[in-house]
């Protein structure tokens, strides 16, 4: 055997009865080929294991790492045992994974790659098809969902993420340290139910609260499976409160274009951003507006109370304080401050939980952006098996590398 053969079956991590027989460089071609054959007649059964006779062979070939930049073939002939038990199988090659015309080390150079780059780059990059490496990352999803042990925590986050602009949308529960859990599609009861059945009844009882906004069909689907608390989300508060002041300076802004008063010309920005973000002169002008008598300065001045009725360590005050805003809102004659005002009442146990608690859905929105990313990366997607699995594949902290590769915990 020769330094190139045996420089081989070290990278591939190969041991008896496998063996490099040759390896033939084509310069012309900028091609490596590399020759690997299976020794004896009695090989182990993939199934159980038992020394089993030789039934046939097919010759097969794998894509492997660049070679000095040329491009490397691994070659061999792949035997069949006829097993006692499990009839004829296929045994399996110790350097990729069933299924895969790779090798096990050019899948985790393209998963790392995956993570950094788009499809198309890494298409490009190691000269494989869209269709190649889509598929190297379905394989690495598949394996790192296969390894997971999916313990239900005791707080979950749920939120909707957009799939395409037509209103379509995805449903991603996670844990509170940012990973994904579960990915299903659309924003009904019946998405977020397929979470709770893959857990089952002894994993939805840990489940302590879940964060989420006031969707009713997740609502309903929470409380169905689990005796959790739910916690509405203060962003989603904040949300509804922004688009009321907003709805009541528009409306204002008419009657006063219609009497001649352009005080609110131009000034929708003022009065959904926060005052810290503000520019001095853009500050100087809101103050003047937020003093005035104004009903959006009313509005706003609602809106900002709000925000700071959370935190709270007892109960009591939480929902004293929050009575009080209520008051406030609904004797306001702003029907868009009223309407939100009714919402938090109806919601009351959840905006109460959440004014209590550290629990927040901001984990799953920093996932929602880190998704919309994903999809800006590929150009958005049309298949929404593959945008689940992206997700996955980016987001689920899942152990992504084959059993084969020799880098590999489980090699």
């Amino acid at each position: 055997m020769n330094t190139l053969d045996r420089g081989f079956e070290l990278l591939l991590g190969l041991a008896p009865p496998w063996r490099v027989s040759q390896v033939d460089i084509d310069r012309r071609e900028a091609t490596v080929r590399v020759e690997v054959e299976c020794a004896g007649n009695r090989l182990g059964c993939p199934v159980c294991g038992e020394l089993s006779p030789r039934h046939d062979r097919r010759r097969r070939e794998w894509r492997h790492l660049d070679t000095m930049q040329y491009r490397t073939v691994l070659a061999a002939e792949m035997p069949r045992v006829r097993c006692a038990e499990h009839g004829v199988r296929q045994v399996r090659a110790p350097w990729s994974e069933p299924g895969s015309r790779f090798t096990a080390l050019f899948e985790a150079m393209v998963i790392a790659w995956l993570g950094e780059a788009s499809f198309s780059a890494v298409a490009r990059l190691v000269g494989a098809s869209w269709d190649e490496v889509a598929g190297i990352q379905r394989r690495a999803v598949a394996r790192g969902l296969d390894r997971r042990q999916l313990a239900a925590p005791r707080e979950i986050g749920v939120d909707e993420t957009s799939f395409q602009k037509r209103h379509e949308y995805v449903t991603v529960v996670n844990d509170q340290a940012g990973r994904v859990l579960y990915v299903a599609d659309g924003r009904d009861a019946k998405a977020l139910d397929g979470f709770f059945e893959t857990l089952g009844a002894v994993g939805c009882a840990r489940i302590e609260r879940v964060a989420m906004d006031m969707a009713p069909a997740y609502i309903r689907s929470v409380r169905a499976h689990t005796e959790a608390e739910i916690v509405f989300d203060k962003f989603h508060v904040a949300k509804l409160l922004g688009d009321a002041v907003n709805r009541v300076r528009r409306e204002e802004h008419r009657e006063l274009l219609r009497a001649g008063d352009e005080r609110l010309l131009r000034t929708r920005s003022l009065w959904l951003q926060n005052e810290s973000n503000m520019t001095r002169a853009q500050r100087a002008r809101f103050r003047e507006l937020r003093d005035s008598e104004l009903r959006v300065a009313r509005a706003r001045a609602m809106r900002d109370l709000a925000m700071k009725l959370w935190g709270y360590r007892s109960r009591g005050w939480a929902e004293r304080r929050w009575q009080q805003w209520y008051d406030w809102a609904i004797r306001s004659r702003m029907e868009p401050m009223k309407k939100v005002a009714r919402t938090i009442r109806r919601h009351w146990e959840g905006v109460i939980n959440a004014a209590t608690s550290s629990l927040t859905n901001a984990p799953a929105e920093s996932l929602n952006a880190r998704i919309q990313w994903i999809k800006k990366m590929a150009c958005g997607y049309r298949n929404r098996e593959r945008f689940r699995t992206a997700i996955y594949f980016h987001l689920g902290g899942l152990d992504l590398l084959p059993d084969s590769c020799p880098s590999h915990t489980n090699s």
